[in-house]
């Protein structure tokens, strides 16, 4: 009994986690994530302060040509896109491979979608008269959209992976009991939804700055 009361008014005995403990607490695979996530954040933002000083240094008039529609719509479908994804973890939950597997399959399609989107995107701009090898402010346009088409293909690989395993998965009661039980499976299932968020974020953010800088 004194044991139990001496322990508990240990100095420092109620006080939470330091953030030094909490960090060894995260798995190595999502450390990583992070890691690179932070990575694509700083190449984001040198690309794009670097589009701000070439546009303000040509000194050339903004609005122009209007921006391509095909990016407000490819914003409108990314939206939904992780919309649709942020319903993963709740399906894997409720043991719905199933409809985990169509949830996976639903972002995978709408992401197709959005790439799609961006190369018409693209040819609007060739139209307009806006070569990649044209006025530089012009290329950091292509740059900086195929840069963002390029790490959300590297997502759809990933996710693609991870829609196939549990389509697999769903097939069999053995194999589904198997994958839900599995800690990996949900660890890579909190990866895939958390990256796509951020790619979400992204484009959100390079968008907005396409309005205000093109």
């Amino acid at each position: 009994m004194n044991s139990d009361s001496e322990s508990s008014n240990k100095v420092g005995a109620n006080r939470p986690a330091s953030p030094l403990k909490r960090m060894e607490g995260v798995p190595l695979l999502l450390m990583m994530l992070y890691v690179g996530l932070a990575g694509i954040t700083v190449l984001f933002v040198v690309l794009i302060a670097a589009y701000a000083y070439t546009r303000f240094h040509q000194n050339a008039p903004t609005g122009i040509y209007p921006l391509p529609r095909y990016f407000s719509l490819s914003t409108i479908v990314l939206l939904i896109s992780s919309y649709v994804i942020a319903q993963a973890q709740r399906l894997y939950a409720q043991d719905d491979l199933r409809g985990l597997a169509r949830c996976l399959g639903a972002t995978f399609l709408l992401s197709s979608i959005f790439a799609g989107l961006q190369a018409l995107g693209w040819r609007e701009l060739l139209m307009h008269g806006i070569l990649f090898e044209g006025m530089a402010s012009g290329t950091f346009v292509y740059l900086i959209s195929a840069v963002h088409v390029a790490h959300l293909l590297g997502g759809m690989l990933f996710l693609m992976t991870l829609l196939l395993r549990t389509h697999h998965a769903s097939r069999d009661a053995v194999r589904s009991l198997v994958f839900i039980r599995n800690p990996y499976r949900r660890l890579q299932l909190r990866m895939i939804t958390l990256y796509w968020h951020f790619i979400d974020g992204v484009w959100l953010a390079l968008f907005a700055a396409f309005l205000f800088l093109y």
